[in-house]
């Protein structure tokens, strides 16, 4: 079996956000064992309403180019059973309240993400 890829999401832009998400279906697809962890601004990123991340025009941009935009990509990474997980101290910090992520996020520590990656790799954006 394929060792778990952790992706720490501690961005809230559009950019790393994006790229979070097509890493995490890329490598879900492949058929590795994928958790997202999400910190503050990045929790931005879990939320049921991506109005924030979308807000600068890059999503529109981005889809106008022919590539996926990021509510399609977090759609995949989950039906390709992406873990998704928003740090309890994040959502606190960016003042996000937990009741508006999205369907089927956890919420949890930093302990709870590196017990699911185990010696598996952590890639930081």
């Amino acid at each position: 079996m394929a060792e778990p890829l952790g992706l720490l999401l501690i961005s809230g832009g559009h950019e790393r956000a994006h790229y979070a998400f097509v890493l995490a279906a890329a490598a879900a697809a492949t058929g590795r064992p994928v958790v997202m962890f999400a910190t503050n601004a990045g929790c931005h990123a879990l939320s049921a309403d991506l109005t924030v991340l979308a807000g600068d025009g890059r999503d529109a941009a981005v889809r106008a180019a022919g590539v996926a935009g990021i509510a399609e990509l977090r759609e995949a990474a989950v039906a390709l059973g992406v873990r998704l997980i928003a740090c309890t101290a994040g959502l606190r910090m960016a003042g996000i309240d937990p009741a508006s992520l999205g369907s089927g996020v956890e919420v949890a520590g930093v302990p709870t993400f590196l017990e699911a990656i185990g010696s598996g790799q952590i890639v930081t954006l």
